[in-house]
């Protein structure tokens, strides 16, 4: 896999190789967590605000702890043309419900529930700017914001101790051109023959895999290489994680 790993890309970037990503962090001061994820020219603010209850369906059915749910926009100037409004429009789009549902899950799946006690957590995701990768960027951002809503809820003493479980991250990959590719900006989506998203642990565990072949078919080798250059690239991108933390 040599010759693919040195591959060059329209942007300079090797095959296996990660965009620049940045993270600036209390962006939303009114926000429990908040952070301004730029990774690449994709750039998605993520905010959590907490509620001190759970959904009506938890108390119906009886449910113990609390829940975690998102929200997730991309604004009308984040794109080339101008994107209108989901309100102007009277519903979410198929799209974004279901990327929220995704960060939605994808955060849940991080966190204990019981621990996080009877309260809802509300992460919303909105979009910038986008440059490809925009839910795996709100996915890695939420991460970071709900550390920070974490951390800032057990300095209140609303929490006696961490719920979270482990850290989540997720990475685009794809075949362009009959190579495999990491992160895959626009253009490179919008041309490639297959399109993957993972969502992962810090464990090393899949919390989900979005693939399709786009026109197209790939085999197992093709899945293989695809798997192997996400998992390489969760696992800067939880890097990146940690160290914006560390310097709250």
């Amino acid at each position: 896999m040599t010759h693919v790993a040195n591959a060059r890309r329209a942007d300079g970037r090797r095959a296996d190789q990660l965009r620049p990503i940045r993270f600036q962090n209390h962006i939303a001061p009114h926000a429990t967590g908040s952070t301004l994820v730029e990774w690449g020219n994709t750039r998605v603010i993520c905010g959590v605000t907490v509620d001190e209850s759970v959904p009506r369906w938890m108390k119906e059915q009886g449910a113990t702890g609390g829940w975690i749910t998102s929200e997730y926009s991309m604004l009308p100037y984040s794109t080339l043309t101008r994107k209108p409004r989901d309100s102007s429009k009277g519903r979410v789009d198929g799209r974004s419900t279901e990327i929220q549902r995704l960060i939605g899950r994808a955060m849940r799946s991080a966190v204990d529930l019981e621990k996080l006690g009877s309260r809802t957590v509300w992460i919303d995701c909105d979009v910038l700017q986008a440059d490809g990768g925009t839910r795996t960027a709100a996915i890695t951002g939420a991460q970071v914001a709900l550390s920070l809503a974490v951390k800032k809820l057990m300095a209140d003493g609303k929490l006696t101790a961490s719920p979270l479980l482990a850290a989540v991250a997720a990475v685009s990959v794809g075949i362009v051109d009959g190579l495999p590719l990491l992160d895959l900006c626009y253009l490179e989506d919008a041309g490639a023959q297959v399109d993957m998203n993972l969502v992962m642990t810090a464990a090393g565990e899949f919390i989900e895999l979005q693939g399709t072949g786009e026109e197209s078919t790939f085999d197992e080798t093709q899945l293989a290489a695809m798997l192997a250059l996400g998992k390489a690239g969760i696992q800067q991108l939880l890097a990146a994680q940690q160290a914006a933390l560390s310097t709250t």
